[in-house]
């Protein structure tokens, strides 16, 4: 059975970038629709972006332009780049093959000066 583990997260002031990074084993990434979610305390999850095997992206209106999700097939990993992050950005964020209904343990972004 697959698995896909985040990492990448942290503490960055406002304005400042991170990449997270989606690692998949056990399946071939660029063969699913992968998503990015995240959650901030007190907060329903959210959608964030999804990205099709063909390379195709769509976001939601709150990071577009800012964020961008992309893939390394050869390193079997989904990328998020978040860009201009802003103290609305911090959260628990998750990637997830689209159609799953399990959860890893997500990458915690924390944005403070």
């Amino acid at each position: 059975q697959g698995q896909l583990v985040e990492s990448g997260g942290g503490l960055v002031q406002p304005g400042g970038s991170l990449r997270l990074s989606c690692a998949a084993s056990g399946f071939p990434l660029g063969e699913e629709i992968i998503t990015w979610h995240r959650q901030a305390p007190g907060e329903a999850r959210e959608w964030i972006a999804t990205l099709w095997p063909g390379g195709a992206t769509i976001y939601t209106p709150s990071v577009k332009g800012r964020f961008t999700i992309s893939r390394d097939d050869a390193k079997n990993t989904v990328y998020l780049q978040l860009n201009s992050l802003k103290p609305e950005d911090a959260a628990m964020y998750y990637c997830q093959e689209a159609g799953s209904t399990t959860w890893g343990q997500g990458t915690q972004v924390t944005v403070s000066s």
